[in-house]
């Protein structure tokens, strides 16, 4: 979208984003032109294709990758972003085949023309009697209903592996727990939890929390004239990209010591201090993190640039000292 002239029908982008804000979106297919659907691949997908990248990047930091020549399902595909990210990322090679499925067959002929012009060459269909070696997820789970679920569910049982990626919303957060739980005596679970116990969310002390972390759009969007345009007439803050994701694999998880912690959610910040909510094994549990620890690491946390993997040194609640999780041989020492 850069540096081009958008012409979209800004009422119909409002609308569809309003489905998904009052929890309608679910009830009816949405995607009633091609127009829309090319408004919507060029705004709110690339939002949505800036997550994935971020969940990416934490794989990687995870220690994390796919096996090659996956067949992959993309659920509830839309214009296909989730999949069309995945083989950016991974390279064609990171697939056999690709399955589309979405209940919008304007939706899967818009994905299907997006990722042969993207990835020639790499096999696409809207069925498959194979098992997926992959299915990824993308912003579906508040759209699905109980028998939707229990269907994605079905789904998810016959993969080797799965990447769910969902808003960063308190509802979106609750579904994603609710199908780990159910999930996680078949898989393990890869991210964003460093364990496959019970999710410490689910206490009651834990209830104003919930699982959701932060991705940063591409710096450039910001002297962009057609993205400043999309954030004013939508009334998007573009800096705010919050997310959940989940991230389940039949394969072993790559080791992670017992003492590194998953910041989650927002920090809470006061006067000199911040409350950094952090997931291990025996639960959530939020720590005090004074400015005068670390100045510098205070001030990048407040901006949101520290790694959500950390090392924490304690005494007591509090924190003493932080040593960012940055690649994946830390977390394998």
């Amino acid at each position: 979208m850069y540096g081009t002239q958008m012409d979209f029908d800004w009422s119909a982008l409002d609308t569809l984003r309003k489905t998904y804000l009052n929890g309608t979106a679910g009830t009816a297919d949405y995607w009633n032109s091609d127009t829309l659907l090319a408004a919507y691949d060029a705004t709110f997908a690339r939002r949505i294709a800036w997550k994935w990248q971020w969940v990416f990047s934490e794989l990687h930091r995870r220690g994390w990758q796919p096996p090659s020549s996956l067949e992959i399902l993309d659920f509830g595909c839309g214009t296909g972003v989730a999949v069309r990210e995945a083989l950016n990322h991974w390279g064609p090679t990171f697939a056999s085949g690709i399955t589309l499925k979405d209940r919008s067959v304007r939706a899967l002929r818009f994905a299907e023309a997006a990722l042969a012009r993207e990835h020639p060459g790499v096999p696409i269909r809207r069925s498959s009697d194979s098992p997926p070696g992959m299915v990824l997820v993308s912003h579906v789970l508040t759209e699905l209903d109980a028998i939707g679920e229990s269907h994605l569910l079905n789904i998810l049982r016959t993969a080797q592996s799965a990447i769910i990626v969902e808003p960063g919303t308190s509802d979106a957060s609750r579904r994603l727990i609710a199908l780990r739980d159910q999930l996680r005596s078949d898989f393990n679970v890869i991210a964003p939890c460093t364990h496959r116990a019970s999710c410490g969310m689910l206490t009651k002390a834990n209830e104003r929390h919930w699982c959701h972390f932060h991705a940063s759009p591409p710096p450039e969007i910001f002297q962009d004239g057609d993205w400043m345009m999309f954030g004013k007439v939508m009334g998007i803050d573009l800096r705010a990209l919050p997310l959940s994701f989940l991230v389940l694999d039949r394969r072993p998880a790559p080791p992670v010591p017992r003492d590194v912690v998953r910041v989650t959610g927002n920090p809470r910040f006061y006067k000199g201090y911040a409350l950094l909510p952090g997931c291990t094994e025996s639960g959530v549990h939020e720590r005090r993190f004074s400015r005068r620890t670390d100045t510098r690491l205070f001030r990048d946390l407040e901006k949101g640039r520290v790694p959500s993997l950390q090392h924490w040194s304690l005494d007591g609640t509090e924190i003493t000292a932080v040593t960012p999780v940055t690649n994946p041989d830390v977390t394998s020492a």
